[in-house]
């Protein structure tokens, strides 16, 4: 039966101290290997986490998949900033444009429901909500307002 290793890393800097290594040195696999791979497919999200699942086959194979980077991850990539507001409702930190919703809502595009790219570009000016980002200098919840279709009749 396959084992499955599931992780966070930071894009391109996994290393084999925990939880990489002694998650997968039970498992016979070489660690370094692993870690090497990993900073490989990940490289490209520097600065951002990462969910990374090992999953090891028999004779001590191993498949990775990387996924993509939390939504909030990169809205602070693109704001520049380390982390959201404490207090969103009441503290904006950071402002993004429509454009880099755009950009994330196509990275995230197999992640976010929506049967629209509009309807996806919403659900990432959703998370600006609770993070405390304007869009446009905007508050994130008057884009969202303006951006809705007229009500039918």
């Amino acid at each position: 039966m396959a084992e499955q290793v599931s992780v966070m890393v930071e894009g391109g800097k996994a290393s084999p101290a925990p939880p990489l290594g002694p998650a997968l040195g039970p498992l016979g696999l070489n660690v370094g290997q692993v870690v090497q791979q990993i900073n490989e497919k990940t490289k490209g999200f520097a600065g951002m986490k990462v969910p990374v699942i090992i999953k090891v086959g028999p004779n001590r194979t191993f498949t990775l998949e990387v996924g993509r980077p939390p939504t909030s991850a990169l809205l602070l990539k693109e704001a520049k900033r380390e982390t959201g507001s404490g207090k969103a409702k009441h503290e904006m930190v950071a402002n993004v444009t429509l454009a880099q919703v755009r950009k994330i809502a196509e990275m995230k595009n197999e992640d976010i429901f929506g049967r629209s790219m509009e309807e996806k570009m919403n659900q990432v000016i959703g998370t600006c909500v609770s993070m405390g980002i304007t869009v446009d200098g905007k508050n994130p919840r008057d884009v969202l307002a303006e951006r809705r279709p007229p009500a039918t009749p």
